[in-house]
């Protein structure tokens, strides 16, 4: 294992990033960790944001020159209960044949078109999973191959991941299955294409214990390993080629093999705790943002000769006065990022020099 440390704040010789213009919102960002979704559509010119905030989520199109073309708000359904519920996260699922929109609520998780509007599923929660003084709800959400994988959460003692079987086209989506693996909430998911190998970890799920769950997808999902935790919550996860990148609420990232749950790097990247990572998937770019302000990217790759995970600190950027609850890349080729912060009524954008 070898462990790295960022000691002060990161004063990088030449700028690698520059701010762009802000996207207002019409409200602030919630203070949830991973809340930000972002959707590049190439062929129309178009970005989609997503930011949850109380019982809507916002969502912003944007032109490539970064213009806002178009804002709404999506509001939760309501079903059972006397109060409005709470979205707990939006996110853009991207399926070899569409692109669905899901929010989770404390209520059931609903399914839209890219777009926002055409709802084309409701999945109501069943608060009977819980006793009285405990809350049911969705959150961390996940596409893998034609399957839309969500968390629930049945109070303080388990959790499970439903997996929704995805049809082609129209409304007739299909519960199929539901995975036990933790005995506590779990935070977050996360997957990669498993481009068609056999026996390849291709979902990693998070929980409160830092206890991580290696899945293989498939027909029928399958539990390949756990990473035991240490204690301490680990709010966000990403999958790349291979290795998991966890964030931890002592602001530390750790990189494991996914086959066999080795820790291969230890990084203690922020002085509080970590509320979203994400991954440019085309070079292998980690983003990593903390309650401390910071936001750091990462650069993994491979030893050609070890085949150990190594790590390159490329850029560290200071949200100055802001308590980071989201954080993404803007494309797969991690030259672009945006980041939401609690109370912080506009999205923050970058872009490489």
């Amino acid at each position: 294992m070898v462990a790295a440390d960022l000691e002060g704040p990161y004063q990088p010789g030449v700028r690698m990033f520059r701010w762009e213009p802000s996207l207002p919102l019409r409200g602030s960002a919630a203070a949830l960790c991973n809340n930000l979704s972002v959707l590049q559509l190439p062929a129309r010119n178009l970005t989609y944001f997503g930011v949850v905030h109380g019982p809507s989520a916002q969502l912003l199109s944007v032109a490539p020159e970064g213009v806002p073309l178009a804002q709404r708000q999506l509001h939760a359904k309501e079903g059972a209960g006397v109060s409005p519920p709470l979205i707990t996260q939006v996110h853009w699922c991207v399926l070899p044949f569409r692109v669905l929109l899901v929010l989770t609520s404390h209520r059931g998780i609903q399914m839209y078109e890219s777009n926002g509007y055409t709802m084309v599923y409701w999945h109501a929660l069943d608060s009977g999973d819980a006793s009285p003084v405990q809350a049911v709800f969705a959150r961390g959400i996940a596409a893998s191959g034609h399957f839309i994988c969500v968390v629930l959460d049945t109070g303080t003692w388990s959790g499970r991941v439903l997996v929704f079987d995805i049809p082609a086209k129209g409304p007739n989506i299909v519960l199929s299955e539901e995975l036990a693996g933790h005995q506590m909430p779990i935070t977050d998911i996360a997957t990669e294409p498993a481009q068609g190998q056999d026996c390849v970890a291709d979902m990693v799920t998070a929980d409160d214990s830092g206890l991580l769950c290696v899945w293989r997808s498939g027909p029928e999902f399958t539990l390949l390993t756990r990473i035991p935790g240490f204690g301490v919550p680990c709010p966000s996860v990403q999958l790349w080629q291979g290795i998991i990148a966890a964030g931890y609420g002592n602001g530390q990232v750790h990189l494991y093999e996914a086959t066999t749950g080795n820790l291969h790097v230890q990084i203690n990247a922020h002085a509080r705790a970590i509320c979203a990572l994400d991954l440019a998937s085309e070079v292998g770019k980690l983003l990593s943002a903390g309650e401390d302000t910071f936001v750091h990217i990462w650069k993994l790759s491979r030893s050609p000769e070890s085949g150990y995970i190594e790590v390159e600190h490329c850029h560290g950027e200071c949200v100055s006065d802001t308590q980071l609850c989201g954080a993404r890349f803007c494309d797969s080729s991690g030259s672009s990022f945006a980041v939401t912060g609690y109370d912080l009524a506009e999205i923050r954008r970058f872009s490489s020099v």
